[in-house]
C-alpha cells in the first residue's frame, strides 16, 4: 500500500479527517481537485455555531409556507425546473421538521456542537492561526418587535436547556455596541459562545499546511477513480494511481459522485448560496450579524464585509442567477454601509444536506474499508474538527468521545 488512508475531499471536513488520522499514526494522503478551502468551505459566513444547537428545519408556518411560495423572499429562492428532482427531497425533509423530530435532531447533534469550539481551538492554535479568530460570537437581529419577542422567549428556553450564553439587546444597545449597523433592527440576541473566523478559507488552507508539515501528501486528483481493486482502494493523482487499505469519502456536496456509482442511496442535496465582498462605508462590524428576518449575514472578513446569502434551490450543475444577492444587497446596503463591490462576479457555493440533519460519518455497510464523512447541512465549517476526530477515533478503533450511532450512513435504505 501507498498508504494507509486516501482522504477525498480537502475542505474543512477532509483536512480535519486527514489530520486527525495522522495524529493517530496514520500515513494519510489528501485528494482534490483543487486546493484546500477552494471549494464549500471557502465562502461561508465564518461562524463556528456552537449556539445552534436545533438544525435548520423546513418551516411549518403558514405565513412563512405561502412567502416561500410567491418566490419572492430574500431567504429563500427556487428554480422551478429543480423541483421535480428536489421533490422527494423536500417532503422527507418536511416529515423530518415535526417539532418531535426536530428536537431528536437537536439532541442528536447537541454532543457535536458542544465540542465545536473546543476542537477548533486545539487545531488553530496548533497551526498558529489565532489571528484568523474571534471569540465575539455572533448577533441576530430583529426588524419587528412582534418577531424579537417571540424569538427573545424562544432563545431563553434554548440557553437554559442547552447551557448557552445569550444576551438580549434593544435597539439602543445594539446600536452602541455596533455603531456601523443604521437604524432598522429593535433588537437582537447576541449569542456568545460561538467563535467567528475572518478568512474561512485561510483557516482550511492552514489545517492544510499542518497537515503537509507533519508528513502527509496533500494530492491533486480525481476522486471518481476510485475502484476497489485487489483488496486495497485505488485513485488517479497527478503523482500517478496511488492505493490504500482504507478510503474517506468528505467531498461535501460531490460526495454523491462517489458513493451513488458503488450502490448507496443517500438523500444528498446541495442547497446553494451566495457571497460578495464590500468596501465599508461605516464603522466595522465586530462581529457577524445575522438579519434574521431577511435571512442574510454580513460579516467582518479582514477589513471588508462579506454579505452571504440563504438558500437556493436549483440544479447542482445550473448557472449562477445572483437573485438572492440582489435581493439580500438593497436591503443590507444602506443598513451596513455597504460600498463597493470588490469582487468580480458573486461567489457561488454548495451547503451538502441531508434531510434528516445530520451529517453522514462512519463506515460504509457494504464495502470494507470504506468511509463517509459528508453531509454536514449548513454547519461545515463548525463540525470539521469534531468530525474528524469522531471519524478518527472509530477508524482507529478508539471509544469514540461522543455517540456515533446516530450518524451512520444505513440509517438511509
Amino acid at each position: 500500500m501507498d498508504f494507509d488512508v486516501i482522504v477525498l475531499g480537502a475542505g474543512i471536513v477532509g483536512v480535519s479527517s486527514a489530520l486527525h488520522l495522522q495524529d493517530r499514526g496514520r500515513r494519510v494522503a489528501l485528494v482534490d481537485r483543487r486546493g484546500p478551502g477552494e471549494e464549500t468551505s471557502f465562502g461561508n459566513a465564518g461562524l463556528i455555531e456552537s449556539s445552534s444547537v436545533v438544525p435548520y428545519a423546513f418551516p411549518r408556518n403558514l405565513g412563512t409556507l405561502l412567502r416561500y411560495a410567491r418566490n419572492r423572499s430574500t431567504d429563500l429562492y427556487w428554480d422551478y425546473r429543480a423541483l421535480p428532482s428536489f421533490a422527494g427531497w423536500l417532503a422527507r425533509f418536511w416529515w423530518e421538521s415535526s417539532p418531535e423530530r426536530l428536537m431528536a435532531a437537536a439532541h442528536d447533534m447537541l454532543p457535536l456542537m458542544r465540542h465545536s469550539v473546543a476542537e477548533h481551538d486545539v487545531l488553530i492554535a496548533r497551526a498558529g492561526l489565532e489571528q484568523l479568530a474571534s471569540d465575539k460570537g455572533w448577533i441576530e437581529a430583529f426588524r419587528t418587535p412582534a418577531e424579537f419577542s417571540r424569538q427573545s422567549a424562544a432563545a431563553e428556553v434554548t440557553a437554559n436547556t442547552y447551557g448557552l450564553r445569550v444576551t438580549t439587546l434593544d435597539a439602543a444597545a445594539l446600536a452602541a455596541r455596533e455603531p456601523g449597523v443604521a437604524e432598522g433592527f429593535c433588537g437582537a440576541l447576541h449569542w456568545q459562545d460561538p467563535k467567528s473566523i475572518v478568512n474561512p478559507g485561510a483557516l482550511t488552507q492552514g489545517y492544510a499546511r499542518l497537515f503537509e508539515e507533519s508528513g502527509g501528501a496533500l494530492l491533486t486528483g480525481d476522486a471518481t477513480t476510485l475502484k476497489a481493486e485487489g483488496g486495497a482502494w485505488t485513485v488517479q493523482t497527478s503523482s500517478g494511481r496511488i492505493s490504500a487499505k482504507e478510503v474517506v469519502v468528505a467531498l461535501g456536496p460531490w460526495s454523491d459522485r462517489v458513493f451513488a456509482p458503488l450502490g448507496y442511496r443517500i438523500p444528498l442535496r446541495a442547497k446553494r448560496g451566495y457571497h460578495m465582498h464590500y468596501q465599508p462605508t461605516q464603522p466595522m462590524l465586530s462581529t457577524p450579524l445575522v438579519d434574521s428576518q431577511q435571512g442574510y449575514v454580513v460579516a467582518p472578513m479582514q477589513g471588508r464585509l462579506r454579505l452571504t446569502t440563504g438558500v437556493e434551490i436549483a440544479r447542482r450543475e445550473a448557472a449562477p442567477t445572483g437573485v438572492q444577492l440582489e435581493r439580500a444587497e438593497r436591503t443590507a446596503r444602506p443598513t451596513f454601509g455597504l460600498g463597493a463591490r470588490l469582487d468580480e462576479h458573486p461567489w457561488l457555493g454548495l451547503r451538502p444536506c441531508t434531510p434528516d440533519m445530520r451529517p453522514v460519518i462512519g463506515p460504509a455497510p457494504r464495502h470494507r474499508g470504506l468511509w463517509f464523512a459528508f453531509g454536514h447541512n449548513h454547519h461545515g465549517l463548525t463540525l470539521g474538527p469534531v468530525t474528524g476526530r469522531l471519524l478518527a477515533e472509530m477508524m482507529t478503533g478508539a471509544e469514540p468521545f461522543v455517540d456515533a450511532r446516530p450518524f451512520r450512513p444505513e440509517r438511509f435504505r
